[in-house]
């Protein structure tokens, strides 16, 4: 019997500094090692989001030595499903992964009680595809 591989979620928003590292870090939280958790952005900003930190710190998840990154072969490489965020014409393709788009808005600028809307909407939306991939640990 061939082990089975573990599946790759790759999340992608236009600064890889709000949407896509909160998705990161509710997944890496359900999954553990059960589902491999990226993201990137396609025109990625210095640092996080203040505000996108604060936020997840509320709820015990540290985003704050994340660091935006770019598209790259190394991180779209092996991606099996591919969540993107506002990206637009420059979201990833990436050959046989799967693609959602979450109509998400960017937190960025937002005062704490949006962006708090914001991050939840992500957690249920991580929640349910998490499950979807087989893993039953809620977010």
């Amino acid at each position: 019997m061939t082990p089975r591989k573990t599946p790759v979620v790759l999340f992608v928003c236009v600064r890889n500094a709000g949407r896509s590292q909160m998705a990161e870090g509710f997944l890496r939280r359900a999954a553990g090692r059960g589902i491999e958790a990226r993201s990137a952005g396609s025109d990625p900003a210095n640092g996080l989001h203040p505000e996108v930190v604060d936020a997840m710190r509320e709820i015990g998840i540290d985003i704050a030595d994340a660091t935006p990154k770019a598209l790259t072969p190394d991180v779209t490489d092996g991606v099996d499903v591919v969540v993107t965020m506002g990206c637009g014409d420059a979201c990833p393709v990436i050959p046989g992964a799967r693609v959602l788009d979450w109509n998400i808005p960017d937190p960025a600028g937002e005062p704490m009680p949006q962006v708090r809307i914001i991050r939840d909407e992500i957690a249920r939306r991580v929640n349910i595809l998490s499950q979807a991939l087989g893993v039953r640990s809620p977010v």
